[in-house]
């Protein structure tokens, strides 16, 4: 590992992030220019103590998880997560790898949907990267990895994860989830992540094997959605989705009419933000997409 070159790219990489687009608050007594040390850690699901010896070249060995999930704490680009596998002497993951690695062009297209929820998501659903908005309407994602991390997954093997919608709108989410979950696996057929998923899924979830048995296909574009927000209620939104050129990612993002009452809501929702009020979101972990 290069011990002087990856604490200095590191450094140079959060000095750049404002506080605002990881969905944390600068407060007034902030002194550095971008976010701090525990803050990188804490969004990259790691200790303080372990990131700040990373960051001061002072043994630590970083795995590839612990990069990947850095470059995304970091919203590196390609060639910038690339480099700091080089500088960390691991190998670069290969292009199936690297999906769960937010795609810059849509980062910076999130990064512009200042007032709006927007969020950067997989075609498997798994969030990647969300605006502050986006954490607001439907709380942070999962801290697991992997299918488990998908809202599409865990809309059919957890309970909870429902609740971000109203129960009569649970069967219409169901057949958008699955008739979008057939594209996928038709376009990426004989990827192991995909299969893996499909079959978890066909053997513990018996309205999944049932809708699965239909072969409805359809990729989700565009859909209207009700989400239960547990300070603003029931909010009507409409939900778009910008595809990435390979079809891997999404940006995925919230808008509502002029002069509805889901408009007035957002604006709410811009206010109140990420305060406690959010905690029954957090503790369904909602992220969904």
């Amino acid at each position: 590992m290069n011990h002087s070159e990856l604490p200095a790219f590191l450094k140079s990489r959060r000095d750049r992030i404002r506080p605002a687009d990881a969905g944390l608050t600068a407060g007034p007594r902030r002194r550095v220019p971008g976010l701090r040390r525990e803050e990188v850690a804490q969004l990259a699901g790691l200790s303080a103590d372990y990131y700040t010896e990373l960051e001061r070249g002072r043994g630590a060995q970083p795995s590839a998880q612990v990069l990947a999930a850095l470059a995304r704490a970091l919203r590196l680009s390609g060639d910038e997560r690339d480099h700091l596998y080089h500088l960390a002497e691991r190998p670069v993951p290969t292009p199936q790898a690297t999906a769960a690695h937010p795609q810059a062009a849509l980062v910076g297209l999130l990064d512009r949907l200042t007032t709006t929820p927007a969020q950067v998501i997989t075609d498997l659903h798994q969030v990647l990267v969300q605006n502050p908005l986006a954490r607001a309407l439907l709380g942070p994602p999962p801290a697991t990895r992997g299918p488990e991390a998908s809202f599409v997954h865990r809309w059919f093997t957890e309970p909870a994860a429902r609740a971000v919608h109203p129960v009569e709108d649970h069967p219409h989410h169901s057949r958008i989830f699955v008739a979008d979950l057939q594209a996928v696996a038709a376009r990426r057929a004989r990827d192991p992540e995909v299969t893996r998923m499909v079959a978890a899924l066909r053997r513990r979830s018996e309205e999944f094997a049932a809708l699965w048995e239909q072969r409805d296909v359809a990729l989700r574009r565009t859909d209207h959605k009700r989400i239960v927000h547990p300070v603003l209620g029931v909010i009507e939104l409409d939900c778009h989705n910008l595809f990435s050129e390979d079809g891997r990612q999404r940006l995925l993002w919230f808008s509502a009419p002029p002069g509805t009452e889901g408009a007035a809501q957002l604006e709410l929702l811009s206010v109140i933000g990420t305060q406690d009020m959010t905690a029954g979101a957090e503790r369904l972990g909602r992220g969904q997409g």
